[in-house]
């Protein structure tokens, strides 16, 4: 008499660019963790300015990898539209870069505007990352939770940044003036007339996407339920 035993879980194989994906992925991951961490642990022992002089160059750093983002929509690796991903990485790198590296003395970086700019950026790259290498490692099937989290969460957290951002150059535009000149007075200015634009842009992907995956998540869902 024979005997017969259930197949194993398949396994789950990934490409190489798949792969290389999940591991950026998880890696900054970790590293806005570092972040939010650092971010939160300072505010409540020491508060600002102690905030920002210790984070402030770790920061720059770990945001500088979200070039690879662009490079990865250039080379189709992802699908998220390029003028979406440049939009987004230009304005914080505007941020490290030309506020916090190029005007050292700006108020802003002092300012609690800091302290909610770096938790939103890392709650909001947290999430991101967690479910883009859970969805890449599952095949498309991440842990509810973190679904939810990521297309909901940017309800209050892109408000925020964008908020944060822009309260920032604001309070940098007579720094600018007077360490650099009024020709980059007037560049931040125009930045910050770009941002409606841009927020317009990203926000509106944001809903499109939650809608499609919200929709396929709750009939996913609805489909387990009746097979139960």
């Amino acid at each position: 008499m024979s005997s017969t035993t259930p197949d194993a879980t398949p396994k789950v194989v990934l490409t190489p660019v798949e792969r290389y994906l999940a591991m950026y992925n998880q890696f900054s991951a970790i590293l806005w963790s570092f972040i939010l961490m650092s971010t939160t642990v300072l505010a409540v022992r020491n508060g600002q300015p102690d905030v920002f002089d210790t984070t402030n160059f770790a920061l720059t750093v770990i945001q500088s990898f979200a070039v690879m983002e662009i490079i990865n929509a250039i080379m189709g690796f992802v699908r998220t539209p390029i003028f979406t991903t440049v939009s987004q990485v230009a304005s914080r790198l505007l941020i490290v870069y030309g506020i916090f590296r190029m005007l050292p003395n700006s108020p802003a970086g002092h300012h609690w505007s800091y302290l909610t700019l770096t938790f939103a950026w890392s709650v909001t790259e947290i999430v991101r990352y967690s479910y883009y290498a859970q969805n890449l490692i599952t095949k498309g099937n991440p842990a509810r939770f973190l679904t939810l989290l990521r297309y909901n969460l940017f309800f209050v957290l892109y408000p925020l940044g964008v908020f944060s951002e822009l309260c920032i150059i604001y309070l940098s535009l007579d720094e600018a003036k007077a360490a650099i000149g009024a020709e980059y007075y007037y560049i931040l200015i125009g930045s910050m007339a770009l941002y409606a634009p841009g927020f317009y842009t990203l926000f509106g992907h944001m809903l499109k996407q939650r809608k499609k995956t919200m929709k396929a998540l709750y009939a996913k869902e609805a489909g387990e339920k009746k097979q139960n």
